[in-house]
């Protein structure tokens, strides 16, 4: 037996050594907020800082487009033998759309998408994908100036009570999990199940490559946008699922260059009544096959 205990406790010290090996810790991130002026998470060692655009106005038809639903800037980074992988995606009018551009390029971004994610939007907003590898401090300078470009809010927002969500039980039910309720929103991820890279570099779920639900109130009941990230075998299936419930269908796209295995990101938009929106989306998930 005190063998036993004594190789019980190798075995979690040895485990306790290589997770926090695998974790960075969160003041390895010290400078992200010191230099972008805001600070992140830490979620499975990617830390991710996101940028609401709560300066924006946008409606589609009588329904106002909540920040945390649809207009969500963010970047996130993942530490390497050489320094980060970088990735993410600024919500933009079109006015900053090239100025943004030109100051991502500048510091040796690359583009991988520009694009729409919504449809029939009043003021039009425009989306694009960014990667970076290198030096943590010089790609936070970039990402600095490319924000400086726009009128994207940088400062800290003000803690969000938790609270629950109007029909919140039946859409989790639905969807077969527990949604976050953020302010207004109530979001979902089903993570993809495999690897998915850019020029070999690993892109985990937390650096985009996860299926996002984000539900928010609407005047027909609800309102329901995101993204799925599917393989190309599973995108027509997926499409089919969500017109079968009258779901609008907004955009279907690249968000990567040179990924392995290709993926192709489905953007839609829903509203009506909450049952009948979740059960649709479940369908939806269902037809993608290694989204769980």
């Amino acid at each position: 037996m005190d063998f036993l205990r004594r190789a019980s406790l190798f075995f979690l010290v040895c485990f306790s050594i290589f997770s926090n090996a695998q974790q960075p810790a969160a003041d390895e991130w010290a400078s992200v907020p010191q230099i972008l002026g805001k600070s992140g998470k830490l979620q499975d060692g990617i830390y991710k800082v996101s940028f609401p655009r709560s300066d924006l106005n946008v409606h589609i038809g009588a329904t106002k487009v909540e920040a945390g639903t649809g207009l969500g800037s963010w970047t996130a980074f993942r530490k390497t033998s050489n320094g980060v992988v970088s990735d993410g995606d600024l919500v933009l009018l079109s006015s900053e759309l090239n100025p943004v551009i030109s100051a991502l390029q500048a510091g040796g971004f690359e583009i991988t998408a520009i694009h729409n994610h919504l449809i029939g939007e009043e003021p039009q907003v425009m989306y694009i994908h960014f990667f970076a590898r290198g030096d943590l401090a010089a790609v936070l300078a970039t990402l600095k100036k490319a924000l400086a470009e726009t009128k994207t809010p940088i400062t800290e927002a003000k803690s969000q009570p938790t609270a629950t969500f109007p029909d919140q039980k039946t859409i989790e039910t639905a969807l077969g999990k527990a949604g976050a309720v953020n302010g207004n929103v109530l979001a979902f991820g089903f993570p993809r199940t495999h690897p998915i890279s850019m020029h070999q570099e690993m892109l985990p779920p937390a650096m985009g490559m996860a299926t996002a639900i984000n539900f928010q109130t609407s005047p027909k009941g609800v309102a329901a946008t995101g993204d799925f990230v599917l393989k190309e075998d599973e995108v027509q299936r997926v499409v089919a699922a969500l017109r079968s419930g009258s779901i609008l269908v907004t955009a279907m796209h690249n968000h990567l260059l040179d990924d392995e295995p290709r993926m192709v990101f489905v953007h839609f938009w829903a509203e009506g009544d909450a049952q009948t929106v979740a059960k649709t989306l479940r369908s939806a998930l269902d037809a993608a096959s290694t989204t769980k």
